[in-house]
């Protein structure tokens, strides 16, 4: 696992230079075939203003550029405006993360914002 330092420093870092976007819209044939692949999956809900996403989206970052989460796909749904794709997901609030391992879904979190938790949850998708 990646020390909490590493993250902290790493998001801290992220957050000051205004990157931190990991993921790429949601669609529907890029997952679909991220699924088939079985490639591990977060599918990212979030809002333009919601600040616990804006502290989700650098750890995110992070994770997705170690090595061991080079095959991680990342798909943000806008909470306000894909309100369909919400309901396909079963996603009720803003600031959720579901893991999918190829085409299960092997775990889900609403408003996290711990580094190692997060890092957990991606985990279980590898």
């Amino acid at each position: 696992m990646i020390s909490r330092r590493a993250l902290l420093l790493t998001t801290a870092l992220l957050a000051i230079s205004g990157e931190g976007l990991a993921a790429e819209p949601f669609d529907e044939a890029a997952f679909a075939a991220a699924q088939g692949a079985g490639r591990p999956i977060i599918v990212e809900v979030t809002a333009p203003w919601c600040p616990i996403c804006k502290t989700q989206r650098p750890i995110l970052k992070a994770l997705s550029e170690q090595p061991r989460f080079k095959d991680l796909a990342i798909y943000e749904i806008d909470f306000d405006t894909q309100k369909a794709l919400m309901r396909r997901f079963d996603a009720r609030m803003q600031s959720t993360l579901i893991a999918f391992k190829g085409r299960d879904e092997v775990g889900r979190s609403v408003g996290e914002t711990q580094g190692e938790w997060i890092e957990a949850l991606v985990e279980k998708a590898l």
